[in-house]
């Protein structure tokens, strides 16, 4: 299986000298093609910190993440933007809709910031939600008019909209009872195997574990075999 992703020697830690948290430190993990892995750890530990890493979103005090030959942390924002528009979905926790769009809205964001024509977008997105399972009549309602469920499936798509090659998640299920949760991770492994990307989910539900290829825990800044 070849190798998707690679992070190797993070580093990162937060404040200042005498009062710097060091909350990633030596971590070092490669995602595969293809393959689902669930990062589980005490809350505080660092997951959202790792995410955030992965995708760019913040940058390493040391250490590089590479994925198609490129050293992510060494691009400059507005590339790292680029980098993250073409081959990259996040799932938030709190899913970060955005409250004035409907749903239809809310997924077609990511392709239009690509620069695809509204009516492309449009088609992809509509599709999308059909494919995540989300009620046709409820395509254009606003976040507010959806259900704590719903509204996780509305982020789904929208992360996956544009056929990442890697979906990053952060505690997805974390708001929604045990068959929304169960419901969701289904979902998310159906659409990751058909479009032949690789998942990576950090959450605390243990429940969780059976669905996935690779379990690992964050434990003192570094992933570990679980």
């Amino acid at each position: 299986m070849a190798t998707l992703l690679s992070a190797h020697n993070l580093h990162k830690s937060y404040g200042h000298r005498e009062l710097s948290t060091k909350v990633i430190c030596e971590l070092e993990l490669l995602i595969e093609e293809n393959e689902s892995i669930v990062v589980t750890g005490a809350s505080g530990c660092g997951k959202t910190t790792l995410l955030h890493l992965l995708a760019g979103l913040d940058l390493p005090d040391q250490g590089d993440i590479q994925m198609n030959g490129q050293t992510i942390n060494r691009m400059n924002e507005g590339d790292r933007c680029l980098w993250r528009a073409a081959h990259l979905g996040f799932v938030y926790q709190f899913h970060h809709l955005l409250p004035e769009f409907d749903a239809l809205e809310n997924v077609m964001l990511p392709l239009l910031i690509r620069g695809e024509a509204t009516a492309l977008a449009r088609q992809r997105a509509e599709r999308m939600l059909g494919q995540i399972r989300l009620a046709a009549e409820l395509k254009h309602r606003r976040p507010a008019e959806l259900s704590g469920g719903e509204r996780q499936r509305v982020a789904v798509a929208r992360a996956m909209v544009g056929h990442p090659r890697l979906l990053l998640a952060d505690e997805p299920t974390g708001n929604l009872d045990k068959d929304n949760a169960q419901r969701l991770v289904e979902l998310m492994l159906e659409q990751q195997r058909q479009m032949n990307a690789s998942l990576l989910v950090v959450s605390h539900n243990l429940d969780l574990l059976p669905y996935f290829n690779r379990h690992l825990q964050l434990l003192h800044g570094q992933l570990r075999p679980a």
